[in-house]
């Protein structure tokens, strides 16, 4: 951990502002990856699995990622991931066919996660400990302002333009994003390995925290799961129920208005009373929400769901990303990130899977109860392994 950690304003310019930008893009085309696969001829079910080949090129990008941060710094990872999202979008605008839309979807899961763990990476080297999860919940919730702002830019493209506008949205986004990393001065602690120096192996790394990674990682799993399944359910419940995807949009946006105005409370709480008091009810809450789902016949019901689902997850802003910052160990630190990250990713991307696979063999609706399920499991886990007495328990990590 830097000795001289910094501060939430001195982060602003180097780290929120981008991270804001590019989420903002991303946002614009969350809910619409559903729906363009729909366009392309997929059933529900299929635009479901469709919608998981994100979180799946997550999965697969996390560890390498962090093995690529050891070697040129997260910096650099940064504008790299952005590179490789702008022909992936531009793939995503005008394929024809639903296997390309895929190959392009998995792209960006696998630039995102790049994205995701040289962020994560540089928040834990950088801030002060005292501020970990302000710091964390922060860069949750400038995420979580472009996940408000993005639909509805997406939104008002699609409005003129159909599906392609919410894409141009991302790539304005994500363009915008990659010059502000590339103009900016390097980051304090972004500094790529020195030649000739031994680096712990990836096995080593995971030996050496399996137990954490057994428990703690459950709970961040479903966490994962909860919130990629809160970005397919909606969408794939409006379909349903004949709202256009402007409309669809237009409620998945404000459900991320509620989203966005918790992050810094939820950030605060953790820091001052532990991140299980805020983990627990924002899992009991995306739950309940999911459990709702079903009883939504309408554009008012399933806005009711979206600002439920909202608070739910505002009330997380950050905490896989504390957690992670918690029990990651110094040296080796950013390899264990992209392990840590593959657990969350396995969630973003069983989510859609579970849904898919549920409603194929049952209901959309069954699926929702199934998703309720697992958010009373996640509140479970995170109340237990999350307590004081546990993470006390964990070594000296910083």
């Amino acid at each position: 951990m830097a000795t001289d950690g910094l501060t939430l304003r001195q982060l602003g310019p180097g780290v929120y502002l981008p991270a804001a930008i590019f989420s903002t893009g991303m946002g614009a085309v969350a809910p619409v990856i559903v729906l363009s696969a729909i366009d392309l001829g997929a059933s529900a079910a299929t635009a479901a699995v469709v919608a998981g080949l994100l979180g799946l090129g997550q999965i697969a990008g996390a560890v390498p990622s962090g093995v690529l941060i050891s070697r040129i710094g997260e910096r650099r990872t940064m504008i790299g991931a952005s590179a490789l999202m702008l022909p992936a979008l531009v793939a995503c605008m005008v394929a024809g066919d639903l296997r390309i839309f895929g190959a392009a979807v998995v792209a960006l899961g696998v630039a995102g996660a790049a994205w995701g763990v040289a962020r994560h990476a540089y928040l834990t080297e950088a801030v002060r400990p005292d501020l970990r999860a302000r710091a964390m919940s922060t860069l949750g919730g400038v995420s979580r302002i472009g996940v408000f702002v993005g639909p509805f830019l997406g939104a008002g493209a699609m409005h003129f333009l159909g599906l392609p506008g919410a894409y141009l949205v991302a790539l304005v986004g994500i363009g915008g994003a990659a010059a502000l990393m590339a103009f900016l001065p390097q980051a304090p602690e972004d500094t790529p390995a020195t030649p000739g120096v031994a680096h712990p192996s990836l096995l080593s790394i995971i030996r050496s925290n399996i137990r954490t990674l057994g428990t703690l990682g459950l709970g961040i799993l479903l966490v994962g799961a909860l919130r990629a399944s809160r970005q397919t359910i909606m969408p794939l419940w409006g379909a349903g129920l004949g709202l256009s995807p402007a409309t669809i949009g237009l409620l998945y946006g404000l459900s991320g208005a509620v989203d966005m105005l918790l992050f810094y409370p939820a950030g605060r709480l953790m820091d001052r009373r532990g991140r299980r008091f805020a983990a627990v009810p924002a899992m009991s809450l995306l739950g309940a929400a999911h459990a709702l789902v079903p009883l939504a016949g309408g554009v008012l019901g399933l806005a009711a769901v979206g600002l439920l689902m909202g608070i739910g997850n505002g009330l997380s802003a950050g905490l896989v990303m504390t957690l992670g910052a918690d029990v990651s160990p110094p040296v080796g630190r950013a390899q264990f990130l992209g392990v840590w990250r593959v657990f969350n990713d396995v969630g973003n991307g069983g989510g859609p899977l579970l849904i898919g696979a549920v409603a194929a063999g049952a209901s959309l609706g069954a699926a929702a109860v199934t998703m309720a399920a697992a958010g009373l499991l996640a509140a479970f886990v995170l109340g237990r392994w999350a307590s004081p007495a546990n993470l006390a328990a964990q070594p000296d990590r910083t």
